[in-house]
């Protein structure tokens, strides 16, 4: 695939969900627990789930298509050719959940929140959209808070224990992945950051 060869590049919502609304992202969405239950919730906006391997988000998609959503679909692609699928301030939203951390330093370039997927999450997300970041991983929510920190990048939300947190936002806890259950159930924090670029692009 080369850049602007995918048909829907730029054209998500006119061709693909055929209305006009904010277009948002979940990479690396698993099964799309997030993609499905946020499409529920928020009919005004349109939602994609990504991941690498299709036979993650059969049960998302085939979910989807039960409950009869026209504001849902699934990609399958990797996350590093998000810029030959997406246009240039397509994106409203991004949303990560639960990425592999990627902990040790020779993995550093496949952690989703360095500064190369950063850039390429900048070039595709409106002068406003913005960035959230859940996982149960303090390693990678501290790591990206320490990026976002050094590029003076606007944290609008962050907390080490989202649950445990009364004031959190509810779309961030009213859905719990497969795994995300198993974690809380061993006791496992769960951190949530979202944040922005700073004065847009």
């Amino acid at each position: 695939m080369t850049s602007g060869s995918f048909k829907y590049k730029g054209k998500w919502n006119s061709e693909f969900f055929n209305k006009e609304q904010p277009l948002v992202l979940e990479l690396g969405c698993g099964k799309g627990e997030y993609s499905v239950y946020l499409a529920q919730q928020y009919p005004e906006k349109n939602f994609i789930g990504v991941d690498i391997k299709g036979a993650r988000f059969w049960a998302g998609a085939k979910e989807s298509l039960e409950l009869g959503l026209p504001n849902v679909g699934f990609l399958r692609t990797q996350i590093e050719l998000i810029e030959a699928v997406f246009a240039q301030n397509e994106v409203d939203e991004i949303w990560i959940t639960f990425p592999d951390p990627q902990i040790k330093f020779k993995r550093t370039k496949h952690r989703l929140t360095n500064p190369q997927f950063l850039a390429r999450y900048q070039n595709i997300l409106k002068s406003d959209g913005k960035i959230h970041l859940k996982t149960d991983s303090e390693f990678l929510h501290g790591y990206t808070l320490g990026l976002l920190e050094g590029k003076g990048w606007e944290v609008d939300y962050a907390h080490h224990d989202v649950y445990g947190n009364p004031h959190a936002p509810k779309h961030v806890t009213a859905i719990q992945t497969h795994y995300e259950k198993l974690f809380l159930e061993k006791d496992k924090l769960i951190t949530y950051l979202t944040f922005r670029f700073p004065n847009g692009h």
